[in-house]
């Protein structure tokens, strides 16, 4: 459980590709469900990103010196009031510019072409033809594709000076471009993996028309982090919220390799850990790798700050609050220690609501704390998404049991327990919860499994077990595939599996006396319940 933060402290990510000389590209956001996809394809790519809102000036484009612009697709019609718009005096910039579905349509729409409605939209799999040879963009892909697409609105006709370069049954314009300008269009959506060419032409985009050097590769990350970390603390001293989890163990490992015994560790034990955690954080980070540990046993603290507390949100406030309370208090016997190292995410960045994106939940590491924080933040994986983020731990030497653990909620399991958190809740969701994630570990889907967990829930069902009728709690499995988080499938867990999890929960967990599983993806629902 990395430490909560306030954002408006924040020194900003000690990663970022500005700062650091690599070639980036801006994704603007235009409000779609793909944006932060689009983010991570053209870091796979090798180019680093960064998402930023529609409302950029150009004034603010030319400022950050990017290499290319990516338009992502968003909900709206460009026809509509109020609809997202880009400052036309970007595309007069000389910076190449690709947009994708909505952004195709924006750019067509600002510059002079048609963007009507044909009475046929497109969705899901949809043949794609090219039109002479594909032009620049489509030279890398095959003449007839099958490409992902997501619309209503289609353009008809194209801005003076643009060419189409492919079409569909339905779509007289799949893609268009105009060199001289280096402006570029798609109607589908290359970043998803029902493209299969798709990443192909975002290379393409990337390489030959931006002229991106691809470097933005792990190693340099780690060496770029470790700099800027070093300039920043300086001989100060750093504490860093470890809870053995992914996130906050590689930015530990981060910050050790770039301050060394200037950085404690403070483990705030809430008791809200996942079942026999708190024994294996001590053994693996302080008697193992040898790192200053301050061990806060504070769970009497939590269960009763939490006593009466149902609402989702002021859990995570209460939880945040008494987390950075616990922090201050640790950290009163280290001298110097005005720096807070924690985990934050890219991710955690976007779903705890920025300009481009309201508000799913506050994450425990980006808001929802006092405003008298006492450190400045620390956040080496600000800009980095989960896999990037797996990728530095290995880098780092890190064991494959912390780089591969599955992602934990920072509030812990008080968030996985539908209403009030009790000690006896908590004891029944750790059993309930060990089972499933060993259950995972016999059937050997670790790897294909993004997060497989527990929920208790806040009600009662009738039940009989040998002769007698009950009256208990349900658990509900849940386990997903994802790749970023940003978006998730149920897992297709075999039946066969499922029975042994209801069957063990059942008779292992008193109190317990049903089982069910959820089969909603991300979206609508989120991955974690609470």
């Amino acid at each position: 459980m990395s430490a909560p933060t306030g954002p408006a402290r924040s020194a900003g990510p000690v990663t970022g590709g500005w700062a650091t000389g690599e070639d980036a590209v801006l994704v603007v956001d235009f409000g779609a469900q793909y944006a932060q996809l689009i983010a991570r394809r053209v870091r796979e790519a090798r180019v680093y990103s960064e998402i930023v809102p529609s409302t950029i000036s150009a004034a603010e484009v030319r400022a950050r010196n990017p290499v290319g612009i990516v338009l992502s697709g968003g909900p709206a019609s460009v026809h509509v009031e109020g609809a997202p718009r880009l400052d036309p005096a970007i595309y007069e910039l000389g910076i190449p510019v690709l947009g994708i579905c909505y952004g195709a349509q924006l750019i067509a729409h600002q510059l002079g072409g048609e963007v009507a409605q044909t009475g046929r939209g497109e969705y899901g799999r949809t043949d794609v033809t090219l039109v002479d040879g594909g032009g620049r963009l489509g030279q890398v892909l095959p003449p007839q594709q099958s490409v992902w697409m997501s619309h209503f609105d289609a353009i008809v006709s194209v801005p003076e000076g643009f060419s189409v370069t492919a079409r569909t049954e339905d779509c007289p314009v799949a893609m268009l471009e105009s060199p001289t300008r280096q402006l570029y269009g798609v109607q589908y959506h290359p970043e998803v993996v029902h493209t299969p060419h798709g990443q192909e032409l975002l290379v393409r985009f990337l390489v030959e028309v931006c002229g991106c050097r691809q470097n933005w590769t792990m190693t340099n990350v780690i060496d770029h982090a470790t700099e800027n970390i070093r300039v920043q603390v300086g001989k100060g001293r750093a504490i860093c919220g470890l809870s053995g989890g992914v996130d906050s163990a590689v930015a530990a490992a981060l910050v050790h390799r770039a301050i060394g015994n200037q950085l404690t560790c403070v483990f705030v034990d809430t008791g809200l850990m996942r079942l026999g955690e708190a024994d294996q954080v001590e053994d693996t980070f302080h008697r193992n790798f040898g790192i200053d540990l301050i061990h806060a046993r504070a769970a009497d603290r939590f269960f009763g700050r939490l006593a009466g507390v149902t609402d989702p949100e002021q859990k995570r406030k209460t939880i945040g609050e008494l987390f950075i309370r616990v922090f201050e208090e640790s950290s009163q016997g280290i001298d110097d220690a005005r720096f807070l190292v924690q985990g934050t995410l890219y991710p955690d960045v976007i779903e705890s609501g920025t300009a481009t994106a309201a508000k799913i939940k506050s994450h425990h590491n980006v808001g929802g704390l006092p405003e008298d924080l006492d450190f400045e933040l620390v956040e080496p994986l600000r800009s980095l998404f989960k896999d990037e983020v797996r990728r530095i731990g290995s880098e780092l030497g890190l064991p494959d049991e912390i780089v591969w653990r599955q992602p934990f909620p920072g509030p812990g399991l008080a968030v996985r327990i539908i209403g009030e958190v009790t000690r006896e809740r908590v004891a029944m969701l750790q059993l309930a919860d060990a089972v499933v994630r060993e259950e995972i570990h016999k059937a050997g889907l670790e790897r294909e499994i993004w997060q497989a967990f527990a929920v208790l829930a806040d009600i009662r069902s009738v039940g009989v077990m040998g002769d007698e009728r009950t009256y208990g709690h349900p658990i509900i499995i849940r386990a997903v595939t994802s790749e970023d988080a940003m978006t998730a499938d149920f897992a297709r867990l075999p039946y066969d599996l499922l029975e042994k999890m209801a069957s063990r929960i059942i008779g292992e967990v008193r109190g317990i006396n049903r089982v069910a599983y959820d089969v909603t993806s991300k979206p609508p629902g989120t991955i974690e319940w609470e």
